[in-house]
C-alpha cells in the first residue's frame, strides 16, 4: 500500500526514522514539531545491533560509525567486586558491538536525511490532542488550530504524549547526565561503557560517545542515578559535597568532575514504565516511548524505537488498508515490546532502587556467576536487543552483516 497522507507527531530519532521510512515507501509525509528549532534532548545513548540493522537500511549506519564511538564491552565495579561484565563477542555473530553515541549526534544524521529527502517539517506546533474525521483523523494545537484531515497520524511524541491516555508510573530514580571530554590517558577504556555501584541507590556510568556537532575532542556522557524527590536537596547542597561522593566511590572520574563548575552542565532525566494495551486507534498509531517506556537499564529506548518505525512501515507495505497495516505492524513488535519491558521492570530495582537486598544478591552471587557461560551469552543477547527474536519477523535479520541500504518496501 501507497500513497497515504501521514502526519508524525514529533521530532526525536522515532519521527525522523519513521518518516524517512514512510516517505521512500511512497507516503506523502508530514512532520510536527513543537520546538522552533527541532533539537535532541539528553546526551549519551547506546545504538546496539537492533537499531543499527535499521540504520544500515536507512544508509545511515556508516554516519553513526563515524559521529559515535564503538562499544565492545559493558562493565561495572560494586567496591572491588566485579559485577557486569558483558562482552559483545560471547554473541553467536561475533562481529557485534555496541554504538555510543550523543543524542545530538543521532538527531542530525536522521533530520539531515529528511532535509535531503524534501519531508515537509512543520516547528513551532505544540500538539495537544487528535480527533477522527470518518476513516481519518486531524490533529489539534495548542493554538487552537486545527489540521487538515490525515489517513493516518503516527505518534512519536515520547512517555508523556498528550495524545495517549496516561498509563504506567513514573520511576522513582532517575539520573543526571553531562557532556564531557573524554580523558586520553588510561582511565577509561573508549570502547567500553563503564559503571561503578554502592548498592543499589548509587550509581554512575561513563559512556564514549565520539565527537558531537560542534565538538573538536572525543566525550564521554558521565551520568549518576539520583531519586527524583532528592534533586532539590541536591541542588541545594551544592557540587562540592557531590563531587567529593562520586570521587570517592570512583576515583578515576576526577578529570571529568574538573569540568563541571556550573549545576547547569548536568541534566535530571526523569523515567517511567509504561505499556499502551492498545497502541492504535482509528488512523492512529503510537510507536516508540509513546507505546512503551522502560528506565534505560538495557539501553533499548531509541533501538526499540528505530524497530517501531520499521515495524510500522513494513505493515502498511504488506497491508491492503491502514488499520490492517497498522494491526501488522503492531503484532510484529508487541512480543519484543513485552519481553524488554519485562526485562526492564525485572532489572531495574536490582541497580536503581532503595533494595539492600537486592544488590546483595546481585554482588555476591550473580556477578560472579555471570562470568560462566551460558550467561555470557545470554546477557550478552539481553544488551543488544536480540532476545526474543526481534529482527527476523521483520526481514532485518541479515541486515546484522551491513547490506546495502533499500527501502522498507522491498
Amino acid at each position: 500500500m501507497r500513497g497515504l497522507n501521514i502526519a508524525i507527531a514529533g521530532c526525536g530519532p522515532c519521527g525522523l526514522a519513521a518518516a524517512l521510512l514512510l516517505h521512500r515507501a511512497g507516503h506523502q509525509v508530514t512532520l510536527f514539531e513543537r520546538f522552533d528549532t527541532p533539537r535532541p534532548i539528553g546526551s549519551g545513548l547506546m545504538i546496539q545491533p537492533t537499531g543499527m540493522a535499521v540504520l544500515g537500511r536507512l544508509g545511515l549506519l556508516d554516519d553513526v560509525l563515524r559521529r559515535g564511538s564503538r562499544i565492545d564491552r559493558l562493565f561495572g565495579k560494586a567496591g572491588d567486586r566485579v559485577v557486569l561484565d558483558v562482552h559483545y563477542a560471547a554473541l553467536r555473530h561475533r562481529a557485534m558491538f555496541g554504538i555510543g553515541i550523543h543524542r545530538a549526534s543521532l538527531f542530525a544524521i536522521l533530520h539531515e536525511a529528511v532535509l535531503r529527502a524534501g519531508i515537509t517539517v512543520h516547528t513551532g506546533r505544540t500538539l495537544v490532542d487528535s480527533e477522527p474525521v470518518g476513516a481519518q483523523r486531524t490533529l489539534r494545537f495548542a493554538d487552537g488550530e486545527t489540521s487538515i484531515p490525515y489517513d493516518l497520524v503516527v505518534d512519536a511524541l515520547g512517555t508523556r504524549t498528550p495524545l495517549a491516555p496516561p498509563t504506567g508510573r513514573e520511576l522513582a530514580y532517575g539520573a543526571l547526565w553531562a557532556s564531557l571530554d573524554l580523558p586520553q590517558d588510561a582511565r577509561f577504556d573508549p570502547h567500553a561503557l563503564a559503571q561503578c555501584y554502592d548498592r543499589a541507590s548509587i550509581m554512575a556510568g561513563v559512556l564514549p560517545i565520539g565527537i558531537p556537532p560542534g565538538a573538536a575532542t572525543p566525550k564521554a556522557a558521565f551520568f549518576w542515578s539520583l531519586r527524583a524527590d532528592r534533586l532539590g536537596d541536591w541542588h541545594q547542597a551544592g557540587l562540592g559535597p557531590w563531587k567529593a561522593r562520586v570521587t570517592a566511590l570512583w576515583p578515576a572520574c576526577a578529570p571529568l568532575l574538573d569540568q563541571i563548575d556550573d549545576p547547569d552542565q548536568l541534566t535530571f532525566a526523569r523515567y517511567a514504565h509504561r505499556t499502551l494495551r492498545s497502541p492504535a486507534e482509528r488512523a492512529l498509531v503510537h510507536i516508540g516511548d509513546a507505546w512503551h517506556s522502560a528506565s534505560p537499564q538495557l539501553g533499548q529506548g531509541a533501538n526499540m524505537a528505530l524497530l517501531d518505525a520499521w515495524a510500522l512501515a513494513k505493515g502498511l507495505a504488506d497491508a491492503n488498508g491502514v488499520d490492517e497495516g497498522v494491526r501488522l505492524g503492531i503484532k510484529l513488535r508487541r512480543r519484543h515490546v513485552l519481553t524488554y519491558q519485562w526485562l526492564t521492570a525485572l532489572f531495574t530495582p536490582v541497580y536503581q532502587s532503595d533494595s539492600r537486598l537486592l544488590p546483595l544478591i546481585r554482588d555476591r552471587f550473580v556477578g560472579p556467576l555471570s562470568k560462566f557461560w551460558p550467561a555470557t551469552s545470554i546477557q550478552a543477547a539481553m544488551v543488544s536487543g536480540l532476545v526474543a527474536d526481534p529482527l527476523g519477523p521483520l526481514g532485518l535479520e541479515s541486515a546484522l552483516h551491513r547490506p546495502a541500504p533499500e527501502s522498507v518496501a522491498a
